[in-house]
């Protein structure tokens, strides 16, 4: 399979390749070719040319703008393409994108915050400048009614209230997961008057690399398959749900962290500020639907989902109980 692939490239990027990390929705191999190293991204979840054309427009201009890190650039084929169907029948696509020195962060989570906050800055920054000439494949997150078709609220009660044999043990944490959802259905009025842009919309410490020498300085920003139109606010608010669950104060500090490198280049309005807690929010119930609709479609096991069960109850009580905390600190590092 790879090799079929590879041939659509200029020689210099044909060689030895080797998997790399993949993720929910992807899978990866790093490519030492004879002159240039390059990373090949394999689409698993989806088969649509119009939500990979939209990334790759985005990633193109990105790559253009004056940046403290670097994004994924697509590499063009032989052929003036960005984009490889698979000879394999089943009707995956594949693109090779240009390597990018750095490391996956391990350890300690506040240890590179600072510097992913001032990323994430510059990066919206920079995308409220882009202009793909496409439009977004992906609906904003206050669209969580229309974006799941699997998961309608009946649906999605029933499966919480009366879960089937695999997750009968976690009821108690399902039960306050249809109590979140049914409470954040009553807040998604009124979120679209938010000021919109392009926005990522999955920024974690899964998607960046940083510093090998330095692992506190982030040096690449990954993964923009989700990048779409959304409030513009609801980027800091992905980044800071994704720094819960190492420990409320280990989460405290990084979330601190974050927010001073983000605020360093962003500021916000008051009106934003005020709704990242319920934007929080929408980012896990989000992710929680998305893994229940992976689900019901095949995609995951039952061990899947239950860990993430498991995960965004957890994370959910704790953003219940630092709610002052966290709107406390982000007027004062992020807001206008």
């Amino acid at each position: 399979m790879l090799s079929s692939i590879l041939n659509h490239y200029p020689q210099e990027y044909i060689g030895k390749a080797q998997q790399g990390a993949s993720g929910w929705n992807n899978t990866t191999y790093f490519i030492e070719g004879s002159l240039r190293r390059s990373v090949l991204r394999v689409y698993e979840t989806h088969r649509d040319t119009d939500k990979i054309r939209f990334e790759h427009a985005v990633l193109q201009t990105l790559d253009q703008a004056a940046a403290s890190f670097r994004v994924p650039l697509p590499i063009t084929t032989l052929a003036g393409e960005t984009i490889v169907r698979l000879e394999d029948g089943s009707g995956r696509y594949a693109c090779m994108f240009e390597f990018i020195e750095g490391m996956r962060l391990e350890g300690d989570s506040a240890r590179a915050a600072f510097s992913f906050g001032e990323a994430a800055g510059e990066l919206l920054l920079a995308l409220a400048e882009v202009e793909p000439g496409l439009q977004p494949a992906y609906r904003p997150y206050y669209e969580l009614s229309q974006s799941y078709p699997a998961c309608s609220p009946d649906i999605v009660m029933a499966f919480c209230n009366h879960p089937p044999e695999p997750f009968k043990d976690l009821q108690d944490s399902l039960i306050e997961l249809a109590q979140a959802y049914h409470d954040m259905l009553q807040k998604l009025d009124g979120l679209e008057k938010l000021p919109q842009q392009l926005i990522h919309g999955d920024l974690n410490y899964s998607n960046l690399l940083v510093d090998a020498h330095d692992p506190a300085r982030v040096t690449a920003l990954l993964d923009f398959e989700f990048c779409t139109k959304d409030v513009r606010s609801m980027e800091p608010a992905v980044v800071i749900s994704g720094l819960l669950g190492q420990g409320e104060s280990e989460n405290r500090e990084a979330v601190r962290l974050f927010c001073q490198g983000f605020g360093g280049r962003i500021r916000l309005m008051p009106e934003e500020i005020e709704a990242i807690p319920v934007l929080m929010r929408l980012r896990q119930i989000d992710v929680f639907l998305h893994f229940l609709s992976r689900f019901f479609n095949g995609t995951d096991g039952p061990r899947v989902l239950r860990d993430q069960v498991e995960s965004i109850s957890t994370e959910l009580r704790q953003l219940e109980r630092n709610d002052a905390w966290f709107t406390d600190c982000l007027m004062q590092y992020i807001s206008l």
